[in-house]
């Protein structure tokens, strides 16, 4: 199954007081930053672990053991990470402020965009290496249902880690005051892949390396330069007059994204 960030082709995100919701789009408007073939990230990505090796059997290690968290508060962030729409929300405590939707009007525009960039870059080494979830191969919970088109979703490379190693990125470039804090809770979105269940360690790993190709592949395009620029001054201005993100709910969340639960 090819990614589509619940983002399906033909919708476009808009940025909403919850998070990242749907909007319809015309299928002749532009699609993203790069023209199509301009990174091949299955070349760049070292091949998905088989069966055997011993990449595959860490895996089935780290599954096994990061179990033991069900139901605990680092599984409770797990499952608020699986929805990738609300991804901006997701880093008000790293950048310091809660973000307000009406403000961002350049930020969401430059997220709606780079999905696409997101999508091509994940699909093709999804489609390569069809390696299962890790919950098909030894038996535990997950954090969410296991639905069928869970199970026919390959593992490797992880989207949503992909996504918010992308996303991550770009606000420490926008937001360098708050980068270490940025990129740590992007670290964190996608070990909560791992926390709950539905793919392997190996998969972050490709789908932070997935991300960086991309990006950098993205600083390449003067429009996204551009718009990188709208989006720093964008971030800026709306930080004068925002609401201080919840000091407590920060702290809460810093204790656990501190270290990687494996």
């Amino acid at each position: 199954m090819r990614l589509k960030l619940a983002l399906a082709a033909g919708a476009a995100i808009v940025l909403t007081a919850s998070g990242l919701a749907f909007a319809r789009q015309d299928a002749s408007a532009p699609k993203g930053y790069l023209p199509a073939g301009a990174i091949d990230t299955a070349q760049v990505l070292p091949p998905a672990p088989k069966e055997g090796e011993p990449r595959y059997e860490a895996d089935r290690k780290v599954f096994l053991a990061t179990r033991a968290l069900k139901d605990s508060p680092r599984w409770a962030l797990a499952q608020n990470d699986v929805d990738e729409r609300k991804i901006v929300a997701d880093f008000g405590c790293a950048m310091g402020f809660t973000p307000e939707p009406q403000k961002l009007p350049k930020l969401t525009a430059l997220l709606m965009k780079i999905r696409f960039d997101v999508g091509d870059a994940v699909n093709k080494p999804k489609d390569l290496y069809q390696r299962k979830r890790p919950y098909l191969i030894d038996e535990g919970p997950i954090c969410v249902d296991k639905t069928e088109g869970l199970a026919k979703s390959p593992d490797y490379p992880s989207g949503h880690t992909t996504w918010g190693w992308t996303v991550g990125l770009i606000l420490a470039e926008a937001d360098p005051a708050h980068a270490t804090a940025i990129l740590t809770r992007a670290r964190a979105f996608g070990e909560s892949r791992v926390v709950c269940g539905v793919h392997n360690a190996s998969a972050i790993e490709a789908g932070r390396t997935n991300a960086s190709a991309l990006v950098a592949a993205l600083h390449g395009s003067k429009a996204f330069r551009d718009d990188l620029d709208g989006v720093r001054a964008e971030l800026d201005e709306a930080r004068k007059s925002a609401v201080a993100a919840p000091a407590a709910q920060c702290a809460a969340e810093q204790a656990l994204t501190a270290q990687t639960p494996w």
